[in-house]
């Protein structure tokens, strides 16, 4: 068979109890659902590889069912050429690998059991790819065979493991290179493991393993080598040590490097450096002929080798710039020495020479052993020492000169900082910008850890009002302190204007407060400056190092106390620009007060002339008259003794006054009279009109008639007293407690049904029509029913009281955004648009018209409800149409309609 084919494995689920792998052996039959086609192209498109399907026949023809869009990935082929002629993909396998595929498929099909291969193909593009290939083939029941099958990339497997394999043969071919004996040792010193291959050595490898140090090496030599392996393995750090040896050419030098290989093991490479050794004493010898022409050079000289940098000698201005004695550096090398502050310089150094030959003025810092860092101009050539190559170096220390440079530097930017700095001040009245530029360019200037300005007040102690802080360590922003023994020992440190130095805080003596505030801050030196103001103590600009002490330099105390001297007067600038702000701010304020003031009693004057005009009015005209006719009547039945009825007339006897505990008690069963919201029947006579008359008399001899149509203006009057005391309550009430309303939802059309049943009297008293248009659906609004019919009989009462007899109004009402806007509409007179603006306002109405008072405190009622209810209420007038009462009613939302 020409194809791989390859049994797929279980990778995903079509649907419950079917895999991948049986939708593809399923794919061939009749009974195959056509949907499950697109499922499988997806699980298929999605896996590492080619899935598909061959059908070989008795004939060899082949018949490709199914091949996966893999195929393009994998051979840059279409699925339908490989369809159309399966040949194209036989034409593709390496020709060093054809025959092992062709014998694998044939050994395949004769057993039947299940075909793995690998091998090489290449791509139409020129691509070389490794491919694998699994199948299990499946004789049909007509004995063709049905191959299922999946083709995946390997290469990147394959590469990685010939990289792998060169790998080893690499570093297998350089430890075989290396010269150099090789040894596994344990912690107790037993050699388990040996590499000897080209190393000179005398005893077999059997006569090595398992046996131990103290048994192969002097006791000296073994000793100095168990000290190595334990600290080896102690401190996991490369090891070396030297010794001497005794062999058949004689004392031999050796060198041992030891590096931990595994747990309590490390391996130990050993080289021969008897020639080395040789070397180095021959150099010594030669270099000490020249001890003499360099010894009194002002400037270092040494030599060295070329590839170790390992000191062959040096002059005794090495020894002084150095630090090291000579002893201490010949036969070591510089970077045992430590003397390289950057090691990139050394390897810069040798590859100018390795090039050149000579290296010329090279700035080079260095180490001394005390630490401290020195800059010279390194000046080298390469010698000759007996074969070996060797640097001679001179180092002419320009140390002093880089600090005057710097010196230099540092005084151009602090006089570039301290002019920025003023022309800051005089530009800016921002004191918190000014100072918060400051810090930060004064800690970036110093390279300190923190600056910080804090300020000294009499009442507030002292507090941190600016800060540049390293986010390493803690920051004293806000930090604030009012325990006035501190605060006067902080002050002492500061006193006489004079600038306090502590390079190191653990050598000075001070409280343990303050020792406690350095540990909080991790304050280790400090630098700091008072800021004076009027020769007082006002603050401080100060400087902390946390990494540790730190040696202040006089430029920066200088630099610390100009800044100070800024500071001090960008501080006195803000305190006079705040004076001037205040005092204007102060004068803003006195103004806004009086006029505050002002409008406040201008308000109070107006509602009290209001209620002034309100009290006044109700009580001169309507309460002055009812009780002037009230004492009019009962003076007459004092005086005149008795009234009597008779013939149309009435008759009353005046008897004995009751005693004054009756009189209480009726006045008190009397008192909580309810209110009438009904005008009362205007009378049917005039007073050119005969009426019956009422007689007073004070016996049953004399008598005084009286005219039953006085005593029912009376009862009008008294009548309209008691409502409008009531209104007036009512209003008081609202005003201080709030009106108290009951809302439900209501049906409007229900409403407005037991409204008509109250305004029918007063209708048909003044002969006025009322048309309802308001639909009977109107959805239910959210109202107390008992408030709202009183606005309704209010607003018709109002229409009836100014205009005559024979009125028409109209009802309507519509549903407009969320509410229910409802209409009363009379043919009555109009009004203007002031007084339209005022209806519903408490002001004092007409005078001349008894009734107008009570209306109006009624019409002011009706807003309050509404506006109760969330609603508006309004009145329109024409002077062709009349007035258009209008409110609004917010309907009743889900909510409120389902509750209990």
């Amino acid at each position: 068979m020409a194809m791989i084919t390859l049994n797929i494995m279980p990778i995903a689920y079509i649907s419950k109890g079917l895999r991948v792998d049986e939708i593809v052996k399923s794919r061939h039959k009749p009974d195959f659902l056509s949907e499950k086609i697109p499922l499988l192209e997806t699980v298929a498109a999605n896996l590492p590889g080619m899935i598909f399907q061959i059908l070989q026949r008795q004939d060899d023809s082949v018949f490709i069912p199914y091949i996966s869009s893999g195929c393009k990935y994998l051979y840059e082929l279409e699925p339908e050429a490989v369809q159309a002629d399966f040949q194209v993909l036989c034409k593709l396998i390496h020709l060093q690998d054809i025959q092992a595929f062709t014998e694998s498929i044939a050994v395949c099909r004769n057993t039947l059991t299940p075909w793995h291969w690998e091998g090489r193909i290449v791509t139409p593009s020129g691509k070389l790819k490794w491919i694998q290939g699994t199948s299990q083939p499946e004789l049909q029941e007509d004995g063709d065979f049905l191959w299922h099958g999946l083709v995946m990339d390997i290469t990147e497997r394959k590469q990685a493991q010939e990289k792998l394999q060169e790998s080893e043969a690499r570093y297998k071919a350089i430890l075989d290179a290396i010269p150099d004996l090789m040894f596994r040792i344990s912690r107790d010193g037993e050699y388990l493991d040996l590499k000897s291959e080209g190393a000179n050595i005398t005893l077999s490898r059997e006569e090595i393993v398992g046996k131990n140090l103290q048994e192969l090496l002097p006791s000296d030599v073994a000793a100095i080598s168990q000290v190595a392996i334990a600290k080896t393995l102690d401190s996991g750090i490369l090891q070396t040590c030297e010794y001497q040896l005794p062999t058949s050419l004689g004392i031999r030098d050796y060198e041992a490097r030891l590096v931990v290989s595994g747990t309590d093991e490390v391996l130990a490479i050993v080289r021969d450096i008897t020639d080395r050794k040789q070397g180095e004493v021959a150099l010594q010898n030669l270099a000490q002929k020249f001890a003499k022409a360099f010894s009194c050079s002002p400037d270092s000289i040494t030599i060295s080798t070329l590839q170790e940098g390992r000191f062959i000698e040096v002059n005794d201005s090495f020894v002084n710039l150095s630090g090291y004695g000579r002893d201490q550096a010949i036969g070591k090398t510089s970077f045992e020495l430590n003397l390289w502050v950057h090691d990139r310089d050394r390897l810069n150094l040798v590859q100018e020479l390795q090039s050149t030959g000579v290296a010329r003025n090279l700035e080079i810092e260095f180490r001394q052993k005390s630490g401290e860092i020195i800059t010279t101009l390194l000046s080298a050539e390469v010698i000759d020492l007996n074969g070996i190559p060797a640097i001679l170096g001179v180092h002419h220390d320009i140390t002093e000169r880089k600090q005057v440079e710097a010196q230099l530097r540092f005084c151009a930017q602090r006089d570039r900082l301290l002019a920025e700095t003023l022309v800051r001040i005089r530009s800016s009245l921002n004191l918190e910008q000014i100072l918060q530029t400051t810090v930060t360019e004064v800690r970036q200037f110093l390279q300190a850890d923190r600056v910080f300005i804090g300020l000294n007040n009499a009442n507030l102690g002292i507090k941190t009002i600016a800060e540049s802080v390293d986010p390493k360590y803690p920051s004293v922003s806000g930090w604030s302190i009012n325990d006035e023994a501190y605060l006067q020992e902080l002050r002492n440190l500061l006193k006489d204007n004079l600038v306090r130095v502590v390079e190191d805080i653990t050598q000075i003596e001070v409280s343990p407060k303050v020792k406690a505030h350095y540990r909080k801050f991790q304050t280790k030196a400090t630098l700091a400056v008072p800021i004076m103001l009027n020769n007082e103590l006002f603050g401080a600009l100060i400087a902390n190092q946390c990494s540790g002490a730190r040696h202040w330099q006089p430029i920066e105390i200088d630099l610390l106390q100009q800044m100070s001297e800024q500071v001090a007067i960008a501080i006195q600038q803000s305190q006079i620009c705040q004076k001037l702000a205040e005092l204007n701010t102060n004068l803003e304020y006195q103004v806004q007060e009086r006029t505050a003031q002002l409008q406040q009693k201008m308000q109070e004057v107006e509602k009290l002339h209001r209620v002034k005009d309100v009290v006044l009015h109700t009580v001169a005209h309507d309460l002055r008259t009812s009780v002037m006719g009230n004492l009019m009547v009962l003076k007459n039945l004092l005086n005149q003794g008795q009234v009597q009825e008779s013939r149309g007339a009435i008759t009353a006897s005046l008897s004995p006054l009751p005693p004054t505990s009756s009189v209480t008690e009726r006045s008190r069963s009397a008192a909580p009279l309810p209110p009438s919201h009904a005008p009362c029947p205007i009378p049917n006579t005039t007073l050119g009109e005969a009426a019956p008359t009422t007689t007073l008399s004070t016996s049953a001899q004399s008598s005084i008639p009286i005219s039953r149509s006085i005593i029912e203006r009376m009862i009008q009057g008294n009548d309209r007293q008691l409502t409008m005391i009531n209104s007036l309550l009512e209003i008081n009430s609202c005003e201080k407690q709030g009106l108290e309303i009951k809302i439900e939802p209501v049906q409007f059309s229900t409403l407005l049904g037991g409204t008509f049943s109250q305004l029918e009297p007063m209708l048909t008293q003044n002969q006025a029509t009322l048309k309802n248009l308001v639909p009977a659906d109107l959805p239910l609004v959210m109202a107390d029913g008992t408030r709202l019919q009183k606005v309704l009989v209010n607003l018709i009462a109002h229409s009836l009281h100014n205009n005559p007899p024979g009125l028409n109004f109209t009802l309507s009402a519509t549903v407009e955004g969320g509410m229910i806007r409802t209409q009363i509409q009379d043919d009555g007179v109009g009004m203007s648009k002031v007084e339209c603006d005022r209806l519903f306002d408490l002001h004092v109405r007409d005078p001349q018209d008894c009734c107008s008072t009570s209306i109006g405190l009624k019409m002011y009622l009706c807003r309050k409800v509404i506006k109760a209810h969330g609603g508006e209420i309004g009145v329109m007038s024409n002077r062709k149409r009349g007035l258009t009462f209008w409110f609004t009613l917010p309907l009743a939302t889900s909510s409120a309609t389902n509750r209990p």
